[in-house]
């Protein structure tokens, strides 16, 4: 269902923004790119800005910043998993080989967040919802479809993200790919990393619906950006992997109609 209009249950991807060194820029390419509509926001929520779809949440966009002895954080591209306790679930992921990058803290009333990174490096992010719920516009053009984790330590990652709420069970259909569960629901999937470039770390990579992907890659590059992974037909749909004018990496895929796949 496109329209999402109760809170995400817990361990389920919830809301993705991107982190880029020019925030106007990055507005710029992903309203053309999916017609979203987004502005910088003020000073108190540090420029922070909710693209719209339709008029509903569909993903964040802020600039990066680090500390004047650092370098800035690459382009990326990070997923969120609902919680009901970011501060509870922040102790889960320490107690379990994880490590917290950013530790939980109130975003105004909006939620409490954190960004953490779990045993095997991938990076992700907890929301607690508050008066923000996070995406509510999802599975349709422009809209995150699908949440990937892509790991070099498969039954370590399992372990790690079942103390989240998530199970694992082998996709049907899919040789060496994993489901990720929640409640009995699919939520997102894994795999390891063997069919990647050598050298790739875990991650997490978001995908977007999109109605055509070959004209969408094509717009992409024309734009500024590249293509990772020219478009492709696989069991879901027909994708691509491809990387924004500054470098954050995401998936495109038009999805298989449901009960054609």
């Amino acid at each position: 269902m496109p329209e999402v209009t109760e809170r995400y249950e817990p361990g389920v991807p919830c809301w993705v923004d991107l982190m880029v060194p020019d925030q106007q820029a990055a507005l710029d390419f992903y309203k053309d790119l999916f017609g979203w509509q987004g502005e910088v926001g003020p000073p108190d929520t540090g420029g922070y800005s909710v693209c719209t779809q339709h008029g509903r949440p569909v993903a964040g966009i802020m600039a990066a910043t680090a500390p004047d002895d650092q370098p800035p954080p690459p382009p990326a591209w990070t997923m969120y998993l609902a919680t009901e306790d970011t501060d509870a679930a922040t102790e889960r992921i320490t107690d379990n080989g994880g490590a917290l990058m950013v530790p939980a803290m109130d975003v105004m009333d909006l939620g409490r967040m954190a960004v953490a990174k779990d045993p095997t490096g991938a990076v992700f992010g907890l929301w607690q919802a508050k008066d923000f719920i996070g995406a509510r516009t999802v599975n349709e053009h422009g809209a995150v479809i699908w949440s990937e984790l892509n790991t070099s330590g498969l039954d370590a990652a399992k372990s790690f993200y079942r103390n989240l709420g998530i199970e694992t069970a082998p996709m049907e259909g899919a040789p060496g790919y994993h489901a990720l569960n929640v409640g009995g629901r699919t939520i997102g999937g894994m795999q390891g990393l063997e069919n990647s470039p050598p050298g790739t770390p875990s991650h997490w990579i978001t995908y977007f619906a999109i109605d055509d992907t070959d004209s969408t890659v094509d717009a992409l590059t024309r734009a500024g950006g590249s293509v990772l992974v020219p478009p492709f037909d696989m069991m879901a749909g027909r994708m691509a992997v491809v990387q924004d004018p500054q470098g954050a990496v995401f998936a495109l895929i038009k999805p298989v109609p449901m009960g054609n796949a």
